[in-house]
């Protein structure tokens, strides 16, 4: 079994794979490799560096930035927000499936950009529209997963709340939240990514400014180069507020075992690892300590 590369080795590897990628677009492009893919049509490696340096000089850049990142954060913030909760009661109530679910499974499969007509129609300025955009496209992978992660749960440690006297609010704010957060962040994550990609087509249909807006503007006007500085910028945007995300979901969810992968196999922690020590009437189902409090 091979010994696991140290921290700073693998950050260098991940280095390397991105710096090999831009060179092979440099060369394919710098030399007009035309087999099947027409590289000579994109703008080589040094001209969206140049046209990068370019924009960021400029105060339209931080105005689309600033933009962008609003319509994400408030489109997402809601979403996150109403998507928990819709999830957790519909998951909870037969009542609330029976009334929310025929409706909501019906929009669900309709894509977020298909919405851009009703949202110009239904909101009163492209701003509202935008948000709206935003919010559908990552409300209903929040909605899903959280619905699944609550169906998820195993009954036992609700009857342990309640064994102990918990009531209803008892059981949701230790066992059905706590027990869902997995499966939660899951949603967010793809919630999150899902958002990026809507907010941009949004933005290059109705949008004054942002991002998306830009970048399509790029390509009227046949700016190839400030068409690729446009997707770095969303590319750079998506992966940090993925990786924000990701990053919460791990601090909130510190009390979950961890894995680490180490030659192929799969090494538990056992530092991460919460010692199971059955109290109570129940103890001989094993439930940790820590889930009955």
């Amino acid at each position: 079994m091979s010994r696991p590369l140290p921290k700073a080795a693998r950050y260098a590897l991940r280095v390397a794979s991105l710096a090999i990628a831009l060179g092979v677009w440099q060369l394919l492009t710098s030399l007009d490799i035309d087999l099947w893919l027409r590289f000579s049509q994109f703008p080589t490696v040094t001209d969206v560096a140049s046209a990068f340096a370019d924009r960021l000089s400029g105060p339209d850049y931080w105005t689309d930035l600033t933009d962008s990142l609003t319509r994400i954060l408030t489109g997402f913030l809601l979403a996150a927000v109403l998507g928990v909760a819709t999830g957790v009661l519909i998951a909870r109530s037969r009542l609330a499936e029976d009334l929310l679910g025929p409706v909501l499974e019906v929009v669900r499969p309709i894509p977020a950009i298909a919405l851009v007509p009703v949202a110009i129609l239904l909101f009163p300025s492209n701003e509202q529209g935008i948000v709206f955009i935003t919010f559908t496209a990552a409300f209903f992978p929040v909605l899903v997963s959280t619905r699944h992660a609550v169906r998820a749960l195993t009954p036992v440690w609700e009857e342990a709340v309640l064994t102990m006297g918990g009531g209803r609010w008892r059981i949701l704010a230790s066992v059905v939240l706590p027990g869902a957060l997995p499966g939660i962040f899951g949603g967010l994550s793809v919630g999150i990514g899902v958002s990026w990609i809507c907010v941009i087509s949004a933005e290059m249909i109705s949008g004054q400014y942002g991002v998306g807006y830009r970048t399509w503007q790029d390509y009227t006007v046949v700016n190839y180069a400030g068409v690729f500085v446009g997707m770095v910028t969303i590319g750079v945007l998506g992966w940090l507020t993925s990786t924000a995300v990701e990053l919460l979901g791990r601090r909130l969810t510190r009390w979950l075992p961890r894995t680490s992968y180490a030659g192929g196999r799969t090494l538990r922690r056992a530092r991460d690892t919460p010692a199971a020590v059955p109290v109570g009437p129940r103890a001989k189902e094993g439930i940790p300590h820590d889930q009955l409090v």
